[in-house]
């Protein structure tokens, strides 16, 4: 009989440490999730098809749902909940109300995360910058137009 034994990690989430002990099969999304509480990371396609796992891992943008929790110990990883600060709304968060770009709500947390990446990188992309910057993203609303006005929004504010 085999068994899967547990890894120990540590990592910091938004700011504040964790330690876990993780499968080696589990993917850092299933750690955000269900070990650490924060369900604004989606899961849909489980093949990083889609976006809506994305997360900043070291300033980075990662689809949780392909990263190991094990490949993430020592990380610095930032979640949607990670970007409001103070109960402050984020700019890109902000820009993203304001534009009408949040529609049913399930890929928006990994199109802001994608935006913010972006922006990080970019501080004023060009239309066809934003659109190559969240290739990786789909919205099955069609709200893409209201996003790609999100993200040029949230680039002229800064």
């Amino acid at each position: 009989m085999t068994t899967t034994s547990s890894v120990p990690i540590a990592v910091r989430v938004n700011g504040r440490k964790h330690q876990r002990d993780v499968r080696p099969h589990h993917t850092l999304l299933e750690v955000l999730r269900d070990d650490v509480g924060l369900t604004g990371t989606k899961e849909c396609c489980a093949e990083g098809e889609c976006g809506a796992c994305t997360v900043l891992v070291n300033g980075r943008a990662v689809c949780a749902c392909l990263m190991l929790a094990a490949e993430a110990d020592g990380d610095d990883i930032t979640t949607i909940e990670g970007l409001a600060k103070d109960d402050r709304l984020d700019s890109v968060q902000q820009a993203f109300i304001a534009a009408g770009a949040v529609q049913c709500g399930f890929c928006i947390p990994g199109m802001i995360m994608s935006a913010k990446y972006l922006l990080m990188n970019n501080a004023h992309p060009t239309v066809a910058e934003i659109q190559e910057g969240l290739s990786g993203n789909l919205c099955r609303c069609g709200g893409y137009h209201r996003i790609i006005d999100a993200v040029a929004r949230a680039a002229a504010e800064e």
